[in-house]
């Protein structure tokens, strides 16, 4: 009988689990239990596990909550979640369970139930034979029959704890070490789930933000181009060289493709403000979008949408050549692969990622301007016009540039970055502006750093 009290796994909580360990061990559904699992008891959503159900479906799991509580209870607590349920489950009766696996469509094999109380979630799933990972509860201990039963559990517990049962989910052998399929690991540590919540709060922070602000955001469309050509710039799509994945750099040209086509000829009235995810919207497979390659702290990785960053820092580019508002910009290293051709500034080096790290810029002159950007022959053309010229005209120049290797091992290029700005009619200086002090890290092989670029 005591055994049927025992879980598979223990975990802190629900945000320590490694969901993608999951997936590789052949789970495909989870069944979450609610109060004191996700939230403390009676409480509603937050935005953070809103996020994490978001994110475990995105691993492709099929989720359904399985709760005591009744219909109304649940239906208020997935206000901002979608996700299938069962109340009134009166646990551990195994029919709340049955009717959870045939809503999933799946083996009892197959799902993992999530739940903090022995005898209610983990006992049912053990009646059922489903696997189960016990959470610590979220709150204190409460008096009462609910506080003895929670004394009595750390009992089962310690029972466990000698057992063999303990670690039966996710315990593999490689190599001599195992790979636990829990982490006992802190919210605070940066896992993969957390950083995936952490992303999802933020995109839903600039939503809310926007949604509230008083920022008009250009959105009309002009198919005729307007006259004036202020600043033009073209650069191409794949790159050809040793140690770049060739397959990311034509999904990069697809996802770069399929973006420029929601911007081509947007007219920025005065005004208003170009957002760059305002116009591109998330970076889905419905759209068409591709794994191309991302930046994730120090490391290229494939990534749903990657590459897009060429396409914001093309934008960056046409724009510095005039007198817009940048009101938003992000950068990260502009050496993420051998330059071809001659050292251009700002070749690359805009950060972009759906929809809190944006390209903005306000049109504060007194006329339209417009945006074009194509993709030809696999060449993005940008182009940025006006109805009249502007009375300056815009440069950048780059001084001190080279490659320096730093005490960490590490291989950086170096330089600084200005605008130039001149009148229109004399050619003489009108400001001379530090853009950038560039200390980007080189992301590609050292021994593909021009020899004679590279500086003690």
């Amino acid at each position: 009988m005591l055994r049927k009290l025992f879980p598979y796994e223990r975990a802190d909580s629900v945000f320590s689990i490694d969901y993608e360990r999951l997936v590789e061990l052949g789970f495909k559904g989870i069944i979450f239990d609610v109060d004191n699992t996700l939230v403390p008891h009676g409480a509603d959503s937050t935005p953070q596990v809103d996020a994490l159900i978001a994110y475990v479906q995105s691993l492709g799991f099929r989720t359904v909550l399985l709760s005591d509580n009744d219909r109304q209870r649940i239906e208020r607590f997935l206000l901002h979640a979608e996700c299938d349920y069962v109340c009134d489950a009166q646990k551990p009766a195994t029919a709340g369970f049955e009717r959870a696996l045939e809503i999933l469509g799946l083996e009892k094999d197959q799902v993992v139930c999530i739940g903090d109380q022995v005898f209610t979630d983990v006992y049912g799933a053990n009646r059922c034979g489903i696997p189960s990972i016990l959470v610590a509860y979220i709150g204190h201990d409460e008096p009462g029959p609910k506080g003895k039963r929670r004394f009595v559990e750390k009992q089962v517990l310690r029972a466990w704890e000698h057992s063999s049962n303990h670690g039966r989910l996710g315990g593999v052998e490689r190599e001599g070490a195992v790979t636990p399929a829990v982490r006992r690991r802190n919210f605070s540590d940066l896992n993969p789930v957390f950083y995936k919540i952490s992303e999802r709060k933020e995109i839903l922070r600039r939503s809310y933000a926007d949604a509230r602000g008083d920022t008009t955001f250009a959105s009309e469309f002009l198919a005729m181009r307007l006259h004036n050509l202020v600043s033009s710039h073209s650069n191409n799509l794949i790159k050809r060289a040793p140690g770049v994945d060739l397959t990311l750099q034509e999904n990069k040209a697809v996802n770069i493709a399929i973006a420029s086509a929601t911007m081509h000829g947007l007219v920025v009235h005065p005004g208003e403000t170009f957002s760059f995810w305002n116009r591109v919207g998330n970076t889905t497979r419905r759209k068409g979008y591709l794994d191309g390659r991302v930046i994730v702290g120090d490391r290229l990785e494939p990534g749903r949408g990657g590459g897009l960053c060429n396409l914001a820092n093309t934008i960056h580019r046409i724009v510095l050549h005039s007198p817009l508002t940048i009101t938003e910009f992000h950068s990260h290293s502009d050496a993420l692969a051998p330059d071809e051709g001659p050292r251009v500034p700002f070749a690359t080096g805009t950060a972009v990622s759906y929809n809190y790290i944006d390209y903005r810029f306000r049109n504060d002159t007194d006329q339209d301007v417009q945006l074009l950007l194509w993709c030809e022959d696999e060449t993005l053309h940008g182009q940025l016009r006006s109805e009249k010229p502007f009375p300056c005209t815009y440069e950048l120049e780059e001084e001190g540039h080279c490659f320096r290797k730093e005490p960490d091992g590490k291989f950086y290029r170096v330089s600084k970055i200005y605008r130039v700005t001149k009148d229109r009619e004399s050619g003489e200086v009108v400001e001379r502006k530090l853009l950038m002090d560039n200390h980007s890290e080189v992301m590609y092989d050292y021994s593909l750093i021009p020899q004679d670029q590279i500086v003690e």
